[in-house]
């Protein structure tokens, strides 16, 4: 079973919150976040992406941003714009999003079930990404933005977050892409004890949704915290990090699209010829269509609209691997079509998240950056899972989370 605690969360004033807040550190960059938190000293960018305090141009990976980084996390605990509770509180954090909420419980997952893998993922980190956020953690001493999880709902879990949010909210705003954040202090100690008690006895595993590497820096630190002081004790605070967790039925993947720079020397109607080997091919003209289920794709050409269903034969169903559309597509017509070996560092394919919608597909394709688009079935919670659970990985680019987590509602000291 799982292990997880409460924790003096740093977190804004309620009259600062919206101010401070900001979106997570890798959905943008530099000069996206430059311009986010231009004329606000408050905003959260100054931590998470400090480089913006720099000149134009300086990398996010240059010497001087880590330490401005703490320079900053300090600064703003000192001019009060990130207060430390008193006491260890768990705390609810809820997301809206086209009217459907998900409400999770924010808590301190612990180092040893990352370890030892009962925190499960579904993706390969690369070292670089993970030393990057390492030092991040490391100059902080905190976890200053949280890991996205999924537990195995629960029905108790689920009434005591429900009796809790029908009281009003510490945080209640919208955010400047439409999605309602809520957030509520769990401060009752029965309820504490309670929760801690229900994952350390009913909860055998966690699922990191979003955050792989996020997941795997805090731990590493904390792994390396304990390693270098004689006197570890085992409950010390490093041996926790900090994670927002969902409900798994509350949890909706979006589809994770694909766009590709050329057809690799061949002509429409050479590619289309040569779909038609594994793929049923059917024209749909130029209205948008979306693939409606499992093993269904969809093809945006040449101004044109296609429906490409998977031959029986060309996928394994008893195979978790082997059955994602995401394998499917990636074998059948990325790699043996177009020659697209490697999803992760191939410069000829790039993805798109299912929040910006087949019209960015075609898009992309109409303005000639691009030549074909390629619009796949999302994932299901259970797929994630059950690859989770067989200790397998997910082909690069499988799954698109949304709303993101918000980052900076509150923090953990490693201290």
């Amino acid at each position: 079973m799982t292990i997880v605690k409460p924790f003096k969360g740093i977190r804004p004033p309620k009259n600062l919150v919206e101010q401070v807040t900001s979106r997570p550190y890798d959905v943008l960059n530099s000069d996206e976040a430059r311009a986010e938190a231009a004329g606000n000293e408050k905003s959260l960018y100054h931590i998470i992406k400090p480089e913006i305090d720099f000149p134009v141009g300086t990398d996010e990976h240059d010497p001087r941003v880590y330490p401005k980084a703490a320079e900053n996390f300090a600064k703003f605990q000192e001019k009060g714009w990130l207060v430390q509770d008193q006491k260890e509180n768990y705390y609810i954090y809820a997301q809206t999003m086209e009217g459907r909420t998900q409400y999770g419980l924010v808590l301190c997952a612990y180092v040893d079930d990352y370890m030892t893998g009962k925190i499960k993922k579904h993706e390969l980190t690369r070292r670089d990404k993970e030393e990057d956020r390492m030092k991040h953690v490391r100059v902080n001493n905190a976890n200053i933005e949280p890991v996205f999880f999924a537990y195995p709902h629960n029905d108790e879990l689920d009434a005591i977050i429900a009796r809790i949010t029908a009281g009003t909210p510490e945080y209640d705003f919208t955010s400047a892409e439409g999605f309602g954040h809520h957030f509520w202090v769990i401060s009752d100690d029965n309820d504490i004890r309670r929760i801690t008690e229900i994952f350390e006895k009913q909860i055998p595993s966690m699922y990191i949704a979003d955050g792989h590497h996020r997941s795997a820096a805090a731990a590493l630190v904390g792994d390396e915290k304990r390693r270098q002081n004689p006197n570890h004790r085992g409950d010390d605070e490093y041996n926790y990090f900090l994670a927002v967790c969902f409900p798994d039925n509350q949890l909706k993947i979006m589809d994770y699209n694909r766009v590709v720079k050329d057809l690799n020397g061949l002509s429409e109607a050479e590619f289309l010829q040569a779909l038609s080997k594994n793929f049923d091919v059917v024209e749909k003209g130029a209205g948008i269509y979306k693939p409606d289920k499992l093993h269904n794709f969809s093809l945006y050409l040449g101004g044109k609209w296609y429906s490409l269903t998977a031959k029986p034969g060309t996928y394994n169903d008893n195979d978790p691997i082997g059955v994602l559309d995401v394998t499917i597509s990636s074998n059948l017509i990325l790699d043996e079509i177009l020659g697209i070996k490697d999803l992760r560092s191939d410069k000829r394919i790039d993805f798109v998240g299912g929040l910006r919608g087949l019209g960015e597909l075609k898009r992309r394709v109409d303005s000639g950056e691009m030549k074909m688009a390629l619009a796949l079935y999302p994932v299901s919670m259970q797929q994630l899972i059950d690859i989770a659970d067989s200790g397998n990985i997910m082909p690069p680019k499988t799954t698109w989370f949304e709303p993101k987590l918000r980052s900076g509602l509150v923090i953990h000291k490693l201290v």
